[in-house]
């Protein structure tokens, strides 16, 4: 017979209740509850809460220029003699997508050593990470008695565009949303583009501001004589360092070799100094840290420069030793500039400069009026299907409407408590759920119909009716939810906001159909000794 223990019952009310307590802050101010409740109800999606939409690209001619410099450094290391202090005498210019060596000097039979100076650069030509094992990244041909022609071949031309890709998505994340909290959407379109959906932002111009940066930052060295500076600014610059400006600390002559970079600092944050005016706290790992202690104890009473994007940040007097790697930026900051370059040095560099070629900014008052249609539309949906299933099964319908309800609380409570975005298309996973949410109980009541008129007592037909249909709405339910789950995965945007929903929706749905329905039919027949229902 038809048996609820009690550990069930307490299960399905502890299910309910923590559906009712994850949805309440959709529908009331929960900012004065306990602590231990919920106080944010679900995230809404750019098309329903307003915010920005930027479409963004990098190029492949500086990306493969980038990666092309790197590489001009690599040469000059392997082109340096090992039997002599004099390296092969070269130039090396980086043209677009290609690197043109021109030896400079022959040697002592008055040839230039083109064919030994490809060879040593081949040394240093190894594979990308995910290519060929064994094969070059870069294509070195000789391009004429005393030049050498560097070029890259097209499967590591798309190696070097995907990674970058990916390590840009990674970047904007972390400059837009360092904390991880806000619902941004970054989506990869093709291989150079990214789309940022950033819901809740009002201004587009900061956010193109805080990705456009480069985000290189460098520590060097500063020489300040006054004959130095003074050559520098007639253009007699002195070999080896370079003449730059920032702010507030007007032009400064510093070492065109950092000492740090970017890839020594582990996180930066915004701070606050002794009078509370914001400042940039950041902290280096344990290689940049040794080598900070080491050129601070080495360049004592000297001046070093905190450079980003060649304009430098602060350039502070080193009075002794520095130990532990905790470094911070003063200057006149405001506090959203503060988080701003935080964020940037945090985030790291990017590997190519972002070009802009979209930009739209979503209203909140469109969002609000596609959530009252999406409100409208649901309701009447649930309207139209509860007088459907009363008129149908009686008593049974309206169990099924009660269990309908539950469903509805569910997944709402399941999308606040995952932190899931719920979008336009969502709301029609939501109404589409609330169709098909009956279709097991149909299944069931039919079936019930059945055995009571093949003569069954009310509780065994009730029995008979949910264990017989239990496979074929499992069935039925699993090949639509494997839909959703595909459709989540390999979809983007909208597409993963109506899988969600989707898929949410079949879960609960189902729960509330089999446990629910079930539950509140057996209290009723067992309450009021009920031998017969009208289905």
């Amino acid at each position: 017979m038809l048996q609820f223990p009690l550990w069930k019952v307490i299960l399905i009310v502890l299910t309910l209740a923590w559906g009712v307590v994850m949805a309440l802050p959709n529908v009331v101010n929960m900012s004065g509850a306990p602590g231990f409740m919920p106080k944010e109800g679900v995230n809404l999606g750019l098309d329903l809460r307003g915010g920005v939409y930027l479409e963004m690209e990098i190029r492949a001619e500086d990306v493969i220029g980038g990666r092309l410099e790197v590489f001009a450094r690599d040469v000059r290391t392997a082109l340096a003699r090992t039997d002599s202090a004099d390296p092969v005498a070269h130039l090396a210019e980086v043209n677009g997508q290609t690197m043109t060596i021109k030896l400079t000097r022959a040697d002592e039979a008055g040839n230039f050593p083109v064919d030994e100076t490809i060879a040593r650069i081949d040394k240093v030509n190894g594979p990308l990470e995910g290519g060929l094992a064994g094969g070059k990244t870069y294509e070195v041909t000789r391009a004429g008695p005393d030049s050498i022609l560097v070029s890259v071949p097209e499967n590591s031309e798309n190696l070097m565009m995907m990674d970058a890709l990916s390590k840009t998505e990674t970047i904007v994340r972390r400059r837009v949303d360092p904390d991880g909290v806000a619902e941004i959407a970054i989506t990869p379109s093709g291989t150079s583009r990214l789309v940022l959906e950033a819901p809740g932002e009002p201004d587009p111009e900061r956010l193109k501001s805080l990705l456009s940066r480069d985000g290189r930052m460098t520590f060097n060295i500063v020489d300040d004589s006054p004959s130095a500076i003074t050559a520098a600014q007639a253009g007699v610059v002195k070999p080896g360092y370079r003449l730059i400006s920032g702010p507030t600390t007007g032009p400064l002559l510093v070492r065109s070799i950092p000492e740090i970079v970017g890839s020594d600092i582990a996180t930066a944050s915004q701070g606050n100094d002794e009078a509370n005016r914001p400042q940039i706290n950041f902290r280096l790992n344990s290689n940049g840290a040794r080598k900070f202690f080491e050129t601070t104890r080495a360049n004592t009473n000297k001046r070093f420069a905190i450079v980003l994007d060649d304009v430098i940040m602060s350039a502070p007097n080193i009075n002794e030793p520095i130990a532990g790697g905790n470094v911070r930026i003063t200057g006149d900051f405001t506090m959203e500039e503060a988080q701003d370059l935080a964020a940037i040095i945090s985030a790291g560099e990017m590997p190519a400069k972002l070009q802009f070629l979209d930009q739209r900014t979503v209203s909140a008052t469109l969002g609000r009026d596609s959530i009252n249609a999406g409100i409208r539309a649901s309701v009447i949906g649930i309207l139209l299907v509860a007088g459907f299933m009363i008129l149908a099964y009686n008593l049974l319908g309206i169990f099924a409407v009660a269990s309908l309800a539950a469903n509805v609380i569910l997944i709402f409570g399941a999308l606040s408590g995952l932190g899931a975005t719920l979008t336009l298309p969502g709301i029609a996973g939501i109404i589409l759920t609330i169709g098909m949410a009956v279709d097991a109980n149909v299944l069931v009541f039919e079936r019930i119909r059945e055995e009571q008129q093949s003569g069954r007592s009310l509780l065994t037909a009730v029995q008979a009716g949910y264990e017989r249909a239990l496979s074929t709405i499992l069935d039925a339910n699993i090949t639509t939810l494997i839909a959703a789950g595909i459709l989540y995965l390999l979809g983007s945007g909208p597409v993963k906001g109506f899988a969600a929903t989707l898929g949410i929706g079949i879960l609960t749905s189902v729960f509330t159909a089999f446990v629910v329905t079930r539950w509140l039919t057996v209290v009723w027949i067992k309450t009021f000794k009920t031998k017969q229902l009208s289905v």
